[in-house]
C-alpha cells in the first residue's frame, strides 16, 4: 500500500502521508491540509476523524473485537479482575506481584475520604443528581491534593500512582456516600480487608446493625460489569476527558470533565434507559410480548439495550456478562419481578427470533448491565455513577498520554461558519423607530 495519499484540490495536487497502525488500520494525516490550501476538513461528530494516537485500547466493531493493551477482552475477563486489568491499562503492561501488592495498598490506604469532603457531599441537597456530586467531588479532590494536582503535567506525572489510586479508590467512597445521603442513610466506612468490590457494596448497603456481605456471584457481576467498562477508545467522555488535559489540566480536572460528558443521556444513560423501557412496557400492561410485535411491525418505541453503534455483529462484552448476570439473579433468589420477566422474554426473542437476529438486534453489554445493578438494589441514578467508576482506569490512562507528550498540542477543532456576513451596529433609537415602521 502506498505511504501517501493524493488530494486533488483548486488545481493543485497534495501529497498527504498515510499512517498505519499497529493492527493495520489507515488514516490520512492531514495536519498540513490548512497550511497548504486554505481548507478544513468538515466531519460532524469526528465519526471518521483521529484525534490521536493511543496504546490503550483496539476495537474492531465489525469483527467484534475489544482488547485492553492487546489483551482480548475475554481472557481478562476469565482470569483477571478489576483492580489488575486497572493497573494494565494505566501502565501499561500486567502487574508484577510486587507491583500488584502495592497499587493494593495504595488503594486501601486511599479509600476513605476526608472529613471535609464527607460534608461537602452531604451539604448537597438529599435529591441531588449523584452524578453532580461526582464530577464536583472529584474535581474537588485537587483541593485536598494539591501536590498531585499542579497542573504542571511533568510535575503531576512524578505522582502519578498516588494519584491514580486516589482517583480510583475514593471514587466508589464518593459514590457510595452520595447514594447514602440520598437514602437518608448514616455514611459506611471503608474496610481494609475487603476486596474492591466487596468494598463498595458494604459501603452501599451496610446498615447499622446488619452488615451486608456480598455474595460471591454478586461481587463477581459487579467485577466484571467495571472491568468490561474499563476503556472503550476515544469515546465522548474519554475524548473530553484527553481534551481538557490538552490544556494542561491535572487529573482530576480532567477526569471530572469525563463524568460530565458521561451523565449526558446519549453517552452513559444507555443502562437506565433500558430499565425506563421495561418499566414502561409494564405499566402498559404488557409482558413484553405486544411490544416485541410492534418493533417488528416497525410501529413501535425504539429497542433499547439492542444492537451496538460500533459492534456490528456482536458486542463481546454482552457475551462474557450475560451468564454472570444470570448467576447473580440466582443468587439473590429473585423470581417474579416483572421487569426481568419482561427482560427475559425480549432477551429471548432477540436471540431465537430470526426479525431481531437478521437485524443484529442482540443484546448488548448495556441491556445486562442495567439489569444487574436493578437486581443489586441501586435506583437507575446511580448507573451512570457506576459506569464512571468502571471508566476511570481509561481516563486516567488517556490523561497520562496527553500529559507524557512533550510534543502535545491544546486540542483546538476548526468549525464552518455559518452565520450572518459583516454587518453594521444599529443603534438602539434606530432599532425601536424601525420597529415602530413595522
Amino acid at each position: 500500500m502506498s505511504s501517501d495519499a493524493l488530494l486533488k484540490f483548486n488545481n493543485k495536487e497534495l501529497t498527504l502521508p498515510v499512517i498505519t497502525g499497529t493492527e493495520g488500520e489507515i488514516a490520512i494525516d492531514m495536519s498540513r491540509l490548512r497550511a497548504d490550501t486554505g481548507a478544513i476538513t468538515f466531519d460532524e461528530g469526528y465519526a471518521n476523524t483521529g484525534s490521536c494516537k493511543s496504546e490503550v485500547t483496539f476495537i474492531d466493531g465489525e469483527k467484534g473485537i475489544l482488547r485492553y493493551r492487546g489483551y482480548p477482552i475475554e481472557q481478562l475477563a476469565e482470569k483477571s479482575n478489576f483492580v489488575e486489568t486497572a493497573y494494565l491499562i494505566m501502565n501499561g503492561e500486567l502487574p508484577k506481584p510486587h507491583q500488584r501488592a502495592r497499587f493494593g495498598r495504595l488503594l486501601s490506604d486511599n479509600a476513605a475520604l476526608r472529613e471535609g469532603m464527607v460534608r461537602f457531599i452531604q451539604n448537597f441537597p438529599r435529591d441531588a443528581h449523584p452524578m453532580a456530586v461526582l464530577s464536583a467531588s472529584l474535581n474537588a479532590l485537587g483541593a485536598y491534593y494539591p501536590h498531585l494536582a499542579s497542573n504542571n503535567h511533568q510535575q503531576d506525572l512524578e505522582h502519578f500512582d498516588e494519584a491514580a489510586a486516589v482517583a480510583i479508590s475514593k471514587v466508589r467512597t464518593i459514590a457510595a456516600h452520595t447514594y447514602r445521603v440520598n437514602m437518608g442513610k448514616p455514611f459506611n466506612y471503608p474496610r481494609p480487608n475487603f476486596g474492591y468490590c466487596e468494598n463498595f457494596l458494604h459501603m452501599l448497603f451496610t446498615d447499622p446493625y446488619n452488615e451486608y456481605i456480598a455474595k460471591e456471584e454478586v461481587a463477581r457481576a459487579l467485577n466484571l460489569f467495571l472491568l468490561l467498562h474499563a476503556d472503550h477508545e476515544q469515546n465522548c467522555s474519554t475524548s473530553t476527558v484527553k481534551m481538557v488535559a490538552s490544556a494542561g489540566a491535572n487529573l482530576f480536572a480532567s477526569i471530572a470533565s469525563g463524568v460530565c460528558a458521561l451523565w449526558g443521556p446519549l453517552h452513559g444513560g444507555a443502562n437506565a434507559a433500558v430499565i425506563e423501557m421495561l418499566q414502561h412496557i409494564h405499566d402498559a400492561g404488557d409482558d413484553g410480548t405486544k411490544f416485541i410485535a410492534a418493533a417488528k411491525a416497525g410501529k413501535g418505541q425504539r429497542l433499547m439495550g439492542f444492537g451496538h453503534r460500533v459492534y456490528r455483529n456482536y458486542d463481546p462484552r454482552a457475551k462474557i456478562i450475560k451468564q454472570s448476570f444470570h448467576d447473580a439473579l440466582a443468587s439473590l433468589g429473585i423470581k417474579n419481578d416483572p421487569l426481568l420477566n419482561i427482560a427475559m422474554k425480549l432477551e429471548e426473542a432477540a436471540l431465537n427470533d430470526e426479525y431481531f437476529i437478521s437485524r443484529k438486534l442482540y443484546p448488548n453489554v448495556d441491556f445486562y448491565s442495567g439489569l444487574i445493578m436493578r437486581a443489586i438494589g441501586l435506583p437507575t441514578d446511580m448507573f451512570t455513577v457506576m459506569f464512571a467508576i468502571g471508566r476511570m482506569p481509561g481516563w486516567i490512562a488517556q490523561w497520562r498520554e496527553i500529559a507524557a507528550n512533550p510534543k502535545g498540542r491544546i486540542y483546538r477543532p476548526r468549525q464552518i461558519y455559518t452565520g450572518h456576513t459583516l454587518r453594521d451596529y444599529v443603534p438602539m433609537r434606530e432599532r425601536i423607530e424601525a420597529a415602530k415602521r413595522a
